[in-house]
């Protein structure tokens, strides 16, 4: 079997991982340590696990760590998606782009843009496995606007809320988005579904 054909077998087993389990991070656990991950384009995965967090909004870890915390989180409420598919490769990559921005200055740590840079990241990762470029468009773009639910709720200046209702759906934004907030350490999650519901009323009145 070519290296190519490799790749799309364990491409299409994470799928199948993502979409059928319980818990899909056993799995992602199990094959991280495989020779294959650390080969392009697993290996922008691997390396979450060597990018760390700021302790204060992150305390259980590593970027990998709270990833697989996300994935585990979307597992659970899949089927409020209008694509479950999508939220979950969403939920793999929204934090693609933290080790490439990911700066440590004086003991702090920020990762500002990662998910701006994660849009044209999590394009190049699914492009190397399916050239269905709408359904890659939109893991992106939810990638793209993970991060809005703050933006918008707190009324920084890095967000645009018209360009991400074009884009992308509101309420698959609050889902991802709220699978996020929680898959960390400490996390409260009736706090986290307030902002959640504050945030589609900002968005959709």
């Amino acid at each position: 079997m070519s290296d190519k054909n490799n790749r799309e077998e364990q491409f299409h087993q994470i799928d199948i991982h993502l979409l059928q389990d319980d818990c899909p991070s056993e799995y992602l656990e199990q094959i991280s340590g495989e020779t294959w991950f650390s080969d392009y384009p697993f290996s922008m995965l691997l390396k979450l696990k060597d990018t760390p967090q700021s302790k204060r909004y992150h305390p259980e870890g590593s970027v990998w760590v709270h990833t697989m915390m996300v994935v585990d989180e979307a597992a659970k409420r899949k089927r409020e998606s209008k694509s479950e598919r999508t939220l979950m490769w969403a939920a793999l990559l929204h934090d693609i782009g933290k080790p490439g921005t990911t700066k440590i200055k004086k003991e702090k740590i920020t990762s500002y843009n990662h998910d701006f840079e994660g849009e044209q990241m999590a394009e190049d990762f699914l492009s190397c496995f399916t050239g269905d470029g709408s359904w890659i468009k939109s893991v992106a773009k939810l990638v793209k606007y993970h991060m809005h639910i703050l933006y918008i709720t707190e009324r920084l200046p890095f967000g645009d809320a018209a360009k991400m209702k074009q884009e992308s759906d509101v309420n698959e934004v609050a889902l991802l988005g709220l699978c996020d907030r929680i898959g960390r350490g400490e996390s409260d999650l009736e706090y986290e579904k307030k902002v959640i519901k504050k945030f589609k009323e900002m968005m959709l009145r």
